[in-house]
């Protein structure tokens, strides 16, 4: 962001506004050092439970997190809202991440981890996360796909976004590559006309359920339509200790399919 924050070292007292970034703040063992996080911030289970709740990722609540007395605040440009952060900025050293691509997400996890004082056990993560990717064998055969992540209208995650990245791993051609939206919504017919050979629908945001798979096959009877953990396309954090794993299943699902 072009701008330098200065944080006490080691950080003690961590708010995480992001649930990837907060899952890993777990991962690298900063179990104590959490103080808050938000309603969206679900892994680990146990700490989701126990831990100080500030609000939503866009809609965190001020005065919970002066309680709380951060000395690091970490955020994402895509999650939070700039005003939002930009208040909190005022008073709290307040880290940034801005995150499109898999080397984008190896590089936050290296800089959290020099951060808080664990560049050893981030160095750890990035080995076992590099180490499985590069073991991803893509798809046998290039296809077009559209990952919906909205119902009502419609909305898919463009080229230009982490999920657009994690779909190019998978050795599939985002259908949607237009320049001026990274989210575009789309009307039925437009998803006619782009004729995907591959249709994703996401956990998350929209819970799509396999109710809606109809909905998609009328418009595209052509398509291989499939439900998908949103988590495992979305998350940059420790969460892609698990990536690719869950996508050789998939491609092996989406072979399946007649």
């Amino acid at each position: 962001m072009g701008r330098e924050v200065n944080v006490p070292f080691p950080p003690k007292r961590i708010v995480s506004l992001v649930p990837s970034q907060t899952e890993l703040l777990y991962s690298l063992g900063l179990n104590e050092e959490v103080v808050g996080q938000t309603l969206f911030c679900i892994h680990p289970e146990q700490m989701h439970q126990l831990k100080p709740r500030v609000g939503g990722t866009k809609n965190f609540k001020l005065e919970k997190i002066q309680q709380l007395n951060p000395d690091l605040i970490i955020g994402n440009m895509e999650e939070n809202e700039k005003a939002g952060i930009e208040l909190l900025a005022r008073h709290y050293p307040v880290w940034m991440s801005n995150i499109k691509t898999f080397d984008e997400a190896i590089s936050m996890i290296n800089s959290i981890g020099t951060m808080v004082n664990k560049q050893a056990e981030a160095n750890q993560l990035i080995n076992l996360i590099t180490t499985s990717f590069a073991a991803l064998l893509p798809a046998a055969e290039a296809t077009t796909v559209l990952y919906f992540i909205w119902r009502k209208p419609w909305m898919v995650a463009g080229r230009d976004t982490f999920i657009g990245n994690m779909l190019a791993k998978l050795g599939l051609i985002n259908a949607c590559n237009g320049p001026d939206a990274r989210y575009p919504t789309l009307t039925d017919d437009e998803i006619v006309a782009l004729n995907p050979g591959v249709i994703f629908l996401s956990s998350e945001p929209y819970p799509f359920k396999h109710k809606h798979l109809d909905e998609l096959k009328a418009l595209c009877p052509q398509a291989k339509i499939q439900l998908v953990d949103g988590e495992m396309f979305s998350w940059y954090g420790s969460r892609l200790l698990h990536a690719a794993n869950y996508f050789k299943q998939l491609l092996v699902e989406l072979n399946s399919q007649k």
